[in-house]
């Protein structure tokens, strides 16, 4: 089965309509299978039709007998096809699942990067969630059966049509009630959802927060906060859900209402000599079985309203997608680095960070970015690894842009330690492989001795199967940053860009960065490191200084230097003055 970002060959609303368009056989045969389950739902009431009136009038056992026997084959035959029915519907649910995650899975990792809190990035999934639960309950089957409604009425109308009128009136007032059910559920319904979306986004940032709301004593104020607009949600909430629980026991009430009245009003027809006994019940159980679809589609209504509502979320965030292709491949970079007139903005906003900004470098050379704090060094960084998007300029390796490789084409050719180290959780050596399903360890062992860490890890008590925690919690946070200086190593990629790698690390760990940085060096790579200590620029021969966002010097590390110096120099004294 090929992996699933290797599929995907369009954008993602595309990719959620072919999804869906995908189940029109499926849902075909179900409408197939729906009506031969509701022709044989009738086998109650004609068994009863001539249970009454050929069976007691008769005294005849062998004819009660052969109907009793059919019944049962028929009722055991519309078992097994319901049972077919919603294992069908289930697994329908889970293959919808299976063909959106991929992009639902793209779109939620490349939110984050574009201004989107991860509560907010996530939402997709939770509409998935939303669908497919819909999907694999028993509201789809529901709805199938209601176009099948007619059918009970006519049988109805066949048995008197004084019968028919009242089956046919109670249908109209719970089709009403399904109206009703939508109008008055719709926007409590929006609303809930919307509330929803903002209590997990302020549970999130609690979570994240954790150890700062605990030190400073301000958990209680985060939790009342929270507490808030979760009050608002469950408001709204149980507002939704008292719409749908208030509907549904009307509908229950109608439908036994009904049941009486056309049991009360065949029991007038039979004394009066228009129908016979057998009809009455007959037309019971075929009244009842007509309403049954719109009372199960009224209480189904919170998950249809629902899964409609994730639908049209993720066509509209999915639609943003671009459309996936690959590139033809192009031989792994060896040479040069270049930057032309690169422009970032940080995403989501209009700020501009870098302005155009060029520069360039060939193999075998490492670059030192040094400056002032917010001088925009961590949002180069981003636009040198595509993190970023480039709002004008372009980054290019050997000639060609980022785009001209298939994202993991370019990832392959590529090492990045964040300044916010969060490694995944699983072992050691599944972060150091970049989560790679058959890990190489040839290849995790010398990523590991490159950083400078094999020894640290063999000290480790499972080496390197130790189970690193939720974002590499069970380690401290040198082991964590020297871990992903592994993972950024492996498997020698061409351009290596390390934000503040060093800054927790101690003396042994900075001597194993150096080595590293020179090791890139000596095999022909580009290393580029966002530095705030001197000690990160040891091993660089290239410096460049960014203030402002804009590039103010760069060149080889002693001139680079010795200017820096000098201005710093004549500054002392004017800032005296």
């Amino acid at each position: 089965m090929p992996h699933p970002s290797s599929s995907l060959e369009a954008n993602g609303s595309n990719a959620l309509i072919a999804a869906l368009r995908g189940f029109r056989g499926a849902l075909f045969a179900a409408s197939l299978i729906s009506g031969v389950i509701n022709l044989l739902a009738l086998t109650g009431s004609f068994y009863m039709l001539q249970v009454y009136d050929r069976v007691l009038s008769s005294h005849s056992v062998p004819t009660l007998v052969a109907l009793s026997v059919l019944a049962a084959v028929l009722f055991v035959f519309q078992g097994i096809l319901d049972v077919l029915r919603n294992q069908a519907s289930g697994r329908a649910a889970v293959l919808f699942d299976r063909r959106i995650t991929p992009f639902v899975q793209a779109f939620v990792v490349r939110q984050p990067l574009l201004g989107l809190s991860i509560a907010r990035a996530q939402q997709p999934i939770r509409d998935v969630d939303a669908i497919r639960s819909f999907l694999a309950s028993g509201g789809p089957v529901a709805f199938l059966d209601l176009p099948w409604m007619p059918l009970y009425l006519v049988f109805v109308f066949l048995l008197h049509p004084l019968l028919g009128l009242v089956c046919f009136g109670g249908m109209v007032v719970l089709v009403t009630l399904t109206f009703l059910t939508e109008r008055m559920s719709k926007t409590v319904a929006a609303a809930a959802a919307r509330f929803d979306g903002m209590r997990r986004a302020v549970a999130d940032a609690n979570a994240r927060n954790a150890e700062a709301l605990t030190a400073m004593g301000f958990a209680g104020r985060a939790a009342a906060r929270f507490e808030e607009i979760n009050h608002q949600f469950l408001v709204l909430h149980t507002s939704a859900s008292d719409v749908i629980a208030t509907l549904t026991g009307i509908s229950k009430v109608l439908r036994f209402i009904l049941q009486a009245g056309i049991l009360g009003l065949g029991a007038f027809l039979t004394v009066r000599g228009e129908v016979t006994a057998g009809a009455i019940i007959a037309a019971s159980i075929a009244a009842s079985r007509a309403l049954a679809p719109v009372e199960q589609a009224i209480a189904h209504w919170r998950g249809f309203i629902a899964a409609r509502q994730s639908y049209v979320r993720l066509v509209g965030a999915l639609a943003a997608m671009p459309g996936a292709r690959r590139p033809l491949p192009l031989p792994a970079p060896s040479l040069s680095l270049a930057l032309q007139n690169v422009t970032v903005m940080i995403p989501g906003t209009q700020r501009t960070v870098i302005s155009n900004l060029s520069l360039e470098m060939r193999c075998g050379q490492a670059l030192a970015i040094i400056g002032p704090s917010a001088a925009g060094k961590s949002s180069l960084a981003r636009a040198i690894t595509g993190v970023w998007p480039v709002v004008r300029g372009c980054v290019r390796l050997d000639g060609a842009e980022f785009d001209r490789w298939s994202p993991e084409d370019l990832g392959s050719h590529l090492g990045y330690v964040p300044q916010d180290v969060s490694l995944f959780e699983g072992t050691i050596a599944d972060n150091i492989a970049r989560l790679e399903d058959e890990k190489d360890s040839t290849a995790i062992v010398a990523a590991a001795k490159a950083a400078g860490i094999h020894d640290m890890i063999l000290g480790l008590p499972d080496g390197y199967e130790t189970n690193v925690g939720p974002d590499g919690s069970a380690l401290s946070a040198g082991q964590r940053q020297r871990i992903a200086l592994a993972r950024a190593l492996f498997r020698d990629p061409f351009l290596v860009v390390l934000d503040e790698p060093n800054s927790n690390l101690d003396a042994d760990g900075e001597l194993a960065l150096a080595g590293a940085i020179t090791g890139i060096r000596n095999r022909g790579g580009i290393a580029i490191i966002i530095a705030h200590r001197p000690s990160a620029l040891a091993a660089v021969d290239q410096v460049a200084v960014i203030n402002a966002g804009q590039l103010t010097a760069f060149g080889p590390k002693d001139e680079v230097l010795k200017t820096v110096l000098r201005q710093q120099v004549r500054a002392v004294p004017q800032s005296m003055s």
